[in-house]
């Protein structure tokens, strides 16, 4: 949202440009280490096993925690919040925003990776259980045209995130040893952002995400308050809606 009175940065000549880049650059550099250096020690962490028959709810009906590897090694879930009763535009502009990012899933097939969203059917301000949780709830991912594999997880949340939020979205990593099943990472708020590529995009940019608790100089704009929602609804269901669907999740 660019504004004709946001400052602007300093114009200089290409020499001096380059001269800062190359500055920034050698942070930029240390950065990509260390997060690589991160990753090194991810995977050194213990594991912690799960039982692999706990229950997932899939468009043919119950299937297991281990069901939903397809026959591959690992198994990432995105665990969606959800507003049970409520139509498309009350759903989480934030699991909506990452989700949407993980639209091509080969490359993930290739490393023997499964990605699979597990929807909540359950809020923690909603704590009724709906009638029928994966119904109403993969409507929504129709309404939004994406296709990867979706299951409620209503009926095994208690154990599946033992310990933490219930409702609260997270993104947990397995692996499948045979028959059995480990947590072997999870995470939550900003650590969804490893689904994002467009705040990676932004970040790159003079303004950034232009959302106000950002480090930003004077003037930059940073009047982006709402974040992954505009008008009323989760950005990525603007294009659905101009298209002519429904946000209707309680109908077939």
């Amino acid at each position: 949202m660019t504004s004709a009175s946001a400052n602007l940065p300093a114009a200089v000549d290409r020499a001096a440009f380059q001269a800062e880049l190359d500055a920034l650059r050698v942070r930029e550099k240390a950065h990509t280490r260390e997060g690589d250096a991160i990753a090194a020690a991810r995977r050194r962490l213990p594991m912690v096993e799960v039982d692999a028959s706990l229950e997932l709810t899939g468009p043919d009906g119950p299937v297991t925690l281990l069901d939903a590897f397809e026959g591959r090694r690992e198994l990432i879930a995105y665990y969606f919040m959800w507003w049970p009763g409520h139509p498309a535009a009350d759903q989480c502009e934030g699991c909506t925003w990452v989700t949407t990012q993980v639209s091509e899933l080969s490359y993930l097939h290739s490393r023997d990776i499964t990605f699979a969203v597990f929807c909540q059917g359950r809020n923690v301000t909603y704590d009724t259980p709906p009638a029928h949780p994966y119904d109403e709830s993969v409507r929504y991912r129709d309404f939004m045209g994406w296709d990867m594999p979706w299951y409620s997880a209503h009926a095994s949340l208690d154990t599946l995130l033992a310990g933490r939020e219930i409702g609260l979205f997270h993104l947990v990593c397995y692996l499948r040893d045979g028959d059995r099943v480990f947590e072997t990472y999870w995470t939550t708020r900003r650590g969804a952002e490893a689904m994002d590529n467009n705040y990676a995009l932004m970040d790159l940019t003079v303004y950034g995400r232009q959302e106000p608790w950002e480090d930003s100089p004077a003037g930059w704009p940073q009047g982006c308050v709402d974040y992954t929602r505009i008008n009323g609804r989760p950005i990525a269901q603007w294009p659905r809606i101009k298209a002519g669907r429904s946000d209707d999740l309680t109908v077939g």
